[in-house]
């Protein structure tokens, strides 16, 4: 091969990556070939959000540094040709492919079922659509029980409140954020009955979940009602939130990682869901030899949602709250509570 049709190859290459969306990292091209290679694609609001797609993101690393792995993301361009990004890193010969949000649902399971030897695997994995034929067996839909979780953040709430007026600003209106807000609420009116949590989502399309400028309009407004608390389930646009929280010294809670350092004054606690262990295990899961398609949720009784109680929050978080919320998830996992999850 001349010099010229090799750098003409190149070229192409990488336009090709840019159709689909930006390689945001990734360690393919070098050295030798690894054993197993895993592909990511983000969901809106990309890496860097200090919320979802980050927690994945560490998951990612803890793969590669654990298991020895090689990696590759992709962070769609506009959010919109995410099959292209999932069939790039599958055609590139990536033994698993991972879609990091519900959006990847349907497109995940077009691919699966039309590359069987490639294994895929789906974050809050919700299918938008019906359909008779059963999951292709090499698709793995990781999801959460986060109404769980933010039932447990409600009753903090509800405990540390003192106006007795509380908020919830979530992202895109779907049913995967109403679970967040419905067990938040409950939670809430669980240690306080009399309390009001106003709630307002940010939009109906994706990129509500990456515009901090109107998750503080609605920060801004719910604190302006009375809220002294607002927990938010809005990806990026929780930024916003922080911001308002920030401001007016009221407090907030983070959303699936903790995010006390958004805002140090103001994060009570964060609902985080344990997205880099699902990736991990996924992952181990296909280097061992024994990947297996089908669904595999996780809430508090297997460690996929808690709390956030250390050292950095205990300023916020007095001691016998944390107690009490514990022991509310305890009585969760055995069954004494029922949480509704819309």
């Amino acid at each position: 091969m001349t010099l010229s049709r090799l750098v003409l190859g190149l070229c192409a290459l990488n336009v090709a990556l840019l159709v689909v969306g930006e390689l945001v990292a990734g360690d393919d091209a070098a050295g030798p070939r690894a054993e197993v290679h895993v592909g990511l694609v983000f969901d809106v609001g990309g890496r860097g959000d200090k919320s979802f797609n980050d927690a994945a993101w560490r998951g990612l690393e803890r793969a590669r540094d654990e298991l020895g792995v090689a990696i590759q993301a992709v962070e769609p361009g506009d959010g919109s040709d995410r099959e292209g990004a999932l069939r790039q890193l599958a055609s590139r010969g990536h033994e698993l492919v991972i879609g990091v949000g519900f959006i990847f649902s349907r497109d995940l399971d077009r691919l699966a079922r039309a590359l069987p030897g490639v294994a895929f695997a789906g974050i809050d994995y919700a299918p938008d659509f019906e359909s008779r034929a059963p999951m292709p067996p090499n698709l793995l839909a990781l999801k959460f029980r986060e109404h769980e979780g933010s039932f447990v953040v409600g009753a903090i709430a509800g405990m540390v409140t003192k106006s007795k007026v509380v908020g919830f600003v979530g992202g895109m209106k779907i049913p995967l954020i109403r679970k967040f807000e419905a067990g938040y609420a409950a939670g809430v009116r669980h240690v306080c009955p009399d309390c009001t949590v106003l709630s307002a989502y940010a939009g109906t399309e994706p990129k509500a979940f990456s515009d901090p400028t109107m998750g503080r309009e609605l920060a801004d407004s719910q604190y302006g009602r009375g809220a002294d608390i607002i927990y938010h389930a809005s990806g990026k646009t929780g930024a916003g939130v922080f911001a308002a929280a920030r401001e007016r010294g009221r407090l907030a809670i983070g959303v699936d990682s903790d995010q006390f350092d958004e805002a140090p004054c103001c994060v009570l606690t964060s609902m985080v869901k344990q997205v880099d262990v699902a990736v991990v295990d996924a992952v181990r899961a296909v280097v061992e030899g024994r990947f297996v398609g089908g669904v595999r949720e996780l809430g508090l009784a297997e460690g996929g949602v808690g709390f956030v109680a250390d050292a950095r929050n205990a300023h916020l978080l007095p001691a016998d709250v944390v107690a009490r919320a514990r022991a509310i998830a305890a009585d969760i996992v055995a069954g004494r509570i029922e949480v509704p999850a819309e």
